[in-house]
């Protein structure tokens, strides 16, 4: 148990305590005030994972890898791997698509496995630098939260 789980027990302590000396009129507050407590925690450490990840993520974009470790374009191994498993799985999806709907079955079966395919490609494909807004926009966005709420 670190001192942040020791400082939850301690307030919910405290707060049952203070329920026994109140009494039941004045539970819901005391649930609230607790809850609110446990609320701020949470959003602490989200925010603190957030901003981590994407320090992280920022990095590893800046040295062509990615967050694990990986080159950012995915070995070859990992794409002949997928390309392979995807063209073993193609044959029982072809049988089942023929089986089950003939040739409209067999249509259905290889668009999805060329749609998966696709996918995939395009996720291995290199960003462009400078049109990645998405992170500057998300820590935004979390901050305008933040200080909507009084937090920063």
């Amino acid at each position: 148990m670190d001192a942040r789980d020791t400082d939850l027990k301690r307030d919910l302590d405290a707060t049952l305590h203070a329920r026994r000396e109140l009494g039941t009129e004045y539970e819901s507050a005391l649930v609230e005030s607790f809850l609110e407590k446990v609320d701020e925690r949470l959003d602490r450490t989200i925010d603190r994972r957030v901003r981590r990840r994407l320090a992280e993520r920022q990095l590893a974009e800046a040295r062509g890898t990615r967050p694990d470790g990986a080159p950012a374009n995915g070995s070859y191994g990992e794409r002949f791997g997928f390309a392979t498993v995807s063209l073993v799985l193609a044959v029982p999806l072809s049988a089942i698509g023929v089986a089950n709907a003939g040739f409209p079955g067999l249509v259905v079966a290889w668009l999805g496995i060329v749609g998966v395919n696709a996918v995939q490609a395009v996720r291995e494909l290199p960003r462009r630098r400078g049109h990645d807004t998405d992170d500057a926009e998300d820590m935004d966005r979390i901050d305008g939260v933040h200080k909507d709420r009084g937090q920063l």
